[in-house]
């Protein structure tokens, strides 16, 4: 299902390496090896198919993917690569899977808001990216979490050159969240906290929607005004259950997967 993207290793050779060897370029190494532990044990994951990327602090054109050939629960910061956006692997032994590389290099590059790039085909979501509709409905307290910050993206095959890169991230447009249709979903953001936030809680309110639909009652949707408004008093609080969130599961990996900072 997948492959790595082909590499010039000519081009590695003339970037001194070095100039990513600081503190917060490992810390976001660390904060993203923790997402991807987290979703693993979360069953957020598929085989070694799904992508995150943050775009390296103080480096805008470079930016933090997973290699290919690992799976999210066997990640640690020290395995994760830098790349360009021209194709190269500029830090790092391994190659991007290549669809993660024309995806990610393309949304950070087409959108400069979004610093990270979260992508899975995490089960409750993407069943709902399957279906006809809208996917998201506003019945559950957590879904109003995502009012008006979703946008839906048709199917279009795989993405294996720049073009789809960018017509993904034209989808986006100023939306967090994209629905992949028959695909999976990808969540934006300005911080990996705030994206692992939205990505996980979106699975959430589209496993408990699921549910409700389960049951084989209509759902209750909560009124286009109150659900406006009950997302805004979500935003307001800013950022800090996010970073909340992230600092939590980083305390609870150190209990059972303490080498993914390694």
């Amino acid at each position: 299902m997948a492959h790595s993207l082909a590499q010039d290793n000519a081009t590695r050779q003339k970037i001194d390496q070095g100039i990513f060897d600081n503190p917060e370029v490992w810390q976001a190494c660390v904060d993203l090896a923790a997402c991807f532990r987290m979703a693993a044990r979360l069953g957020m994951e598929e085989g070694i198919c799904n992508h995150f990327s943050a775009v390296v602090p103080g480096f805008d054109n470079y930016f933090i993917v997973n290699p290919f050939g690992l799976a999210f629960d066997e990640m640690r910061a020290s395995d994760l690569i830098i790349c360009d956006f021209e194709g190269n692997v500029v830090k790092g032994e391994r190659a991007p899977e290549i669809t993660a590389y024309f995806i990610h290099a393309r949304v950070h590059s087409k959108l400069p808001r979004a610093r990270v790039a979260l992508h899975t085909h995490m089960p409750h979501a993407t069943s709902l990216a399957m279906v006809e509709g809208q996917p998201l409905q506003w019945a559950g307290q957590t879904a109003l979490k995502f009012y008006g910050r979703t946008a839906v993206d048709a199917f279009n095959g795989l993405a294996l050159d720049a073009r789809e890169g960018d017509r993904i991230a034209a989808a986006i447009g100023d939306a967090d969240v994209v629905f992949m249709r028959n695909h999976g979903v990808m969540v934006v953001g300005r911080t990996i906290a705030e994206a692992w936030n939205d990505l996980y809680y979106l699975e959430r309110a589209c496993e408990v929607q699921l549910l409700a639909e389960s049951t084989g009652r209509r759902l209750l949707p909560v009124a286009p005004e109150l659900a406006a408004a009950t997302a805004a008093q979500m935003r307001a609080g800013g950022n800090e259950s996010a970073v909340q969130h992230l600092a939590s599961v980083k305390r609870r990996l150190l209990k059972t997967d303490p080498d993914y900072f390694l």
